[in-house]
């Protein structure tokens, strides 16, 4: 785990988000539109294999799950995945609940019976999240940031929990270099807060490449 998660309470200061410079959010933005464009033209051979794979598994279903989720200042939007589930996950979420493994507001189950068999491996490679690069393209996320919560998950969000809607949502962030589904919620918020606190263009691409490597290693994926 990052030594960043053992810092606690932090506030942000909402002045401090205005006053960032104008020349970073604007190579922030131009990082993000290079770096999905480039990305989703380059794995688009590889999207078309998961795809196939996932229409052999389970003809019936989409090939891409679409979920409300929440944005910075709490806009809602569709983010994209690949389905990794059946095709009624959501109708039996609510059987679920009881078993979730992780405490505060998210859910998380280590063998979720709703995941298929082509939705493991692209979990555990991290594949699945690949086509938020579309939503990094149309400005709905970043490269960079926290993740997006649900609106019920935000519905249980304390004033200090909803810090982390201050920002451009992301793709990855400190969370997921620095344990991902091994961290309970608090240490999730803490983590994305000191990113809030921190951010800059370099540690933008330390947070990318250290992604990269974590997907090949499969860290703290399930």
């Amino acid at each position: 785990m990052s030594d960043l998660a053992n810092e606690k309470n932090i506030t942000i200061d909402i002045s401090e988000i205005k006053k960032e410079k104008k020349s970073y959010l604007l190579l922030k933005r131009c990082t993000d539109i290079l770096g999905s464009l480039g990305g989703l033209l380059f794995l688009s051979i590889l999207f078309l294999i998961i795809a196939i794979c996932i229409k052999v598994e389970d003809p019936k279903g989409k090939v891409f799950f679409k979920q409300l989720r929440v944005g910075k200042d709490g806009k809602e939007f569709y983010m994209y995945k690949f389905r990794s589930m059946v095709a009624n996950a959501e109708d039996k979420l609510n059987e679920l609940l009881e078993m979730n493994e992780v405490d505060g507001a998210m859910f998380k189950m280590k063998n979720d019976p709703r995941v298929t068999n082509i939705g493991r491996f692209i979990r555990r490679t991290s594949i699945d999240e690949l086509p938020q690069l579309y939503n990094v393209l149309k400005g709905e996320m970043s490269l960079v940031g926290p993740r997006p919560p649900l609106p019920r998950e935000v519905a249980e969000y304390t004033n200090f929990d909803k810090q982390r809607l201050l920002v451009v949502p992301g793709c990855t962030g400190l969370w997921q270099i620095s344990g991902r589904n091994e961290l309970n919620f608090n240490q999730m918020v803490d983590l994305d807060l000191q990113y809030i606190k921190n951010r800059t263009l370099l540690f933008d691409i330390q947070i990318i490449i250290k992604t990269v490597i974590c997907m090949v290693k499969k860290d703290g994926a399930y």
